[in-house]
């Protein structure tokens, strides 16, 4: 017998590749997302027969007493929380809906599911932008220095949560994982976007140069850590999850390039960089290794040639579908 999993955020790309991987290890998983379900080649956990998955759209902003109500009736004995306005540079022009979605609402969520008998675990996926821009590998330990709405508001709910373990022994744990890709990720993400541009033959504005250094880790990577941390970790933990090949932006355009024939420097356009952006967060991940024996298994390379051919294998498809991002308030 499995366990009874919901997963809040259920459309976004990270949750839906999570419902895969829970659904495949025999979980039984309830959807819930403020947006209808996406297309099928956006939506990882349609690439699999399954029949243990249903779906509600509720917004927690809207809908909380409902989201809570299912929750109870579905007998959730664990929680993975995805949701969250996401954009980093977007959260300059509407601080307030950041405000709104990553704390308000979810302290409203999370005073009642406090009350809830059934809730072995909720995990929250947090993001390694609260710590701001860092130098050298940081650990689980490292001190929030948020520099965007988007990390403030990330770091809020996570010292909340973290008041809510203290004070009720709510049991939170947590992850922060690196620069998550892979296929059926939003289009507007660096890997995505780069692959469908090269194919349709359109410049590529890279910001700032594309000097951030970032660390990319396949989305079933992170899915299978997330679900062994979700069942054996104890609260209030929180677990890093990276690989340790870090890259630059440009240097990840130019990998893509290669593997496309596609001329780097005839594809992109260099433009300013956005505000508040990190240089560089390079985290440590020796915690959850150390502790589940866990280690990412996809290589940046073999995960890059995969989701080029995700794009070219729904490819039709994917050219109707917005590549920017497109603000849900």
């Amino acid at each position: 017998m499995g366990n009874r999993i919901v997963v809040i955020g259920s459309n976004s790309f990270s949750g839906a590749s999570f419902i895969r991987h829970a659904l495949g290890q025999g979980h039984a998983v309830l959807g819930i997302s403020r947006s209808i379900e996406n297309k099928s080649c956006l939506l990882p956990y349609k690439w699999n027969p399954h029949d243990r998955f249903e779906f509600k759209q509720l917004d927690l902003n809207k809908h909380c007493d409902e989201v809570v109500k299912e929750v109870k009736s579905f007998k959730a004995q664990f929680i993975v929380n995805f949701a969250a306005q996401s954009m980093v540079a977007e959260s300059w022009e509407n601080p307030d809906h950041w405000y709104q979605t990553n704390v308000v609402a979810n302290v409203r969520l999370h005073e009642q599911l406090r009350q809830l008998a059934s809730l072995r675990k909720y995990i929250h996926v947090s993001t390694p932008e609260v710590y701001g821009s860092c130098s050298g590998l940081v650990n689980e330990k490292h001190p929030f220095s948020p520099s965007t709405p988007y990390a403030t508001s990330r770091a809020a709910c996570d010292m909340h949560l973290l008041n809510f373990f203290t004070n009720y022994n709510f049991p939170v744990v947590f992850t922060r994982a690196a620069n998550v890709y892979g296929a059926g990720q939003q289009l507007y993400r660096i890997i995505p976007r780069t692959i469908l541009f090269i194919k349709l033959g359109k410049k590529l504005q890279l910001h700032g140069g594309g000097k951030s250094l970032r660390s990319f880790i396949h989305i079933r990577d992170v899915a299978e850590a997330t679900l062994n941390i979700a069942i054996n970790a104890s609260p209030p933990e929180v677990y890093h999850l990276s690989t340790d090949q870090h890259v630059s932006i440009r240097s990840l355009v130019e990998l893509i390039c290669l593997k496309m024939g596609a001329d780097f420097e005839s594809f992109v356009e260099v433009s300013p960089d956005r505000p508040g952006k990190d240089a560089a967060y390079l985290l440590d991940s020796a915690k959850a290794k150390d502790e589940f024996g866990w280690k990412p298994k996809i290589s940046l390379e073999d995960g890059i040639e995969e989701t080029i051919d995700w794009v070219k294998t729904n490819f039709e498809n994917l050219s109707n579908q917005a590549m920017e991002y497109i603000h849900k308030i």
